[in-house]
C-alpha cells in the first residue's frame, strides 16, 4: 500500500510525515475503529477510543500535548506486522 503523507507540526518545525495503513480492528463495527497505522520516524499512530476516566487519566502522567486512547487486546498482534 502506497505511504499517505501528512503535514506535522513535530517539535515546533512543519514536516511531512508518511504513515502506512496496517491494520483495522476486525471486531469493532460499523466504522472499524480502533486503527493502526506505521510512520517513516520508526513510530506509530493509534487511532481509538478517547480515555476520559478522570481516576485513570489521575493514575497516569500525562504531558501536555499527549493524549490518551484505548484500543482491544485484539489489535496489539498487528503491530507486528508494521
Amino acid at each position: 500500500m502506497l505511504p499517505i503523507e501528512c503535514t506535522t507540526l513535530q517539535h515546533h518545525e512543519e514536516e511531512i510525515m508518511r504513515i502506512w495503513f496496517v491494520a483495522k480492528d476486525p471486531d469493532s463495527v460499523p466504522d472499524q475503529s480502533p486503527t493502526l497505522y506505521k510512520t517513516d520516524r520508526d513510530s506509530w499512530l493509534v487511532q481509538g477510543w478517547v480515555v476520559t476516566d478522570p481516576a485513570a487519566l489521575a493514575a497516569m502522567n500525562i504531558p501536555e500535548g499527549e493524549t490518551v486512547v484505548e484500543i482491544p487486546d485484539r489489535l496489539v498482534p498487528f503491530f507486528r506486522e508494521g
